[in-house]
């Protein structure tokens, strides 16, 4: 979700030009995936104090604000980076759109702006600054909500990347995650860091520290799946962006 992935070719990353534009690019990821974070967890939070004892309102209130923040968040810094994703992250170190050095790093970022999110959204709600969730989320249901709704999310952005239409990822994305809350199981947590972050609140938004690794194995999963998917649908980039 970022001008970086416009490319997904098979070439090599540009090593040369990179370090310059590196700071910049850890720096909007981290930003951005906290702040995702605490659109994801202050609004559950939220739901939970406006909405006491109606689970749909909750839900509905929390994926609308959620998928209204991830909209602007990668309208805005997508000029710089806006994957806010390890699993994006992922892809493109596999399309060689990234060298290995610099997608460690931006996986790092993700993970503390996830962490700071959560901290941030725990704080303004004048809850400590890490409660550890214990919502037990587990099951071959909820698994398999987790590999629809990342395979869902990485389709979205690569086949309007490879198709020269990533001016419309950030909605797209938006409007999918908003969806993809309802008719998934799991929710659609579909993001390793987030899913992390949101260990560190015993909120609406929360999953059970316990729970988080099989998540992150299906989302993982998830992304392989619509990678093929994508190869066989758009086998060539597009060249006329």
């Amino acid at each position: 979700m970022n001008r970086d992935l416009a490319a997904l070719t098979d070439t090599e990353p540009q090593e040369t030009s990179m370090p310059a534009r590196l700071a910049p690019r850890l720096l909007a990821e981290a930003v951005g995936t906290g702040l995702l974070v605490t659109a994801v967890i202050g609004s559950g939070i939220a739901a939970q104090r406006l909405s006491p004892g109606d689970t749909g309102l909750q839900l509905l209130e929390n994926a609308l604000a959620t998928g209204a923040a991830l909209t602007v968040l990668i309208v805005v810094l997508q000029p710089v980076s806006a994957a806010f994703n390890p699993v994006v992250t992922l892809l493109e170190r596999l399309t060689r759109t990234l060298g290995t050095g610099q997608a460690l790093a931006t996986v790092a970022a993700q993970l503390a702006g996830g962490a700071a999110g959560a901290m941030l959204a725990n704080l303004m709600f004048s809850e400590p600054a890490i409660t550890v969730a214990t919502t037990d989320r587990t099951g071959p249901g909820l698994w398999l909500g987790e590999v629809v709704a990342t395979a869902g999310l990485v389709l979205t952005i690569t086949a309007l990347t490879r198709s020269g239409r990533t001016q419309h990822i950030g909605w797209a994305v938006g409007v999918y995650i908003t969806a993809a809350y309802w008719f998934t199981s799991s929710t659609s947590f579909a993001n390793p860091a987030v899913t992390i972050a949101r260990t560190l609140s015993d909120s609406f938004a929360g999953i059970k520290p316990s729970s988080a690794p099989m998540f992150i194995v299906m989302q993982l999963i998830g992304a392989v799946i619509a990678f093929v998917l994508i190869r066989f649908l758009f086998p060539r980039e597009a060249t006329d962006v």
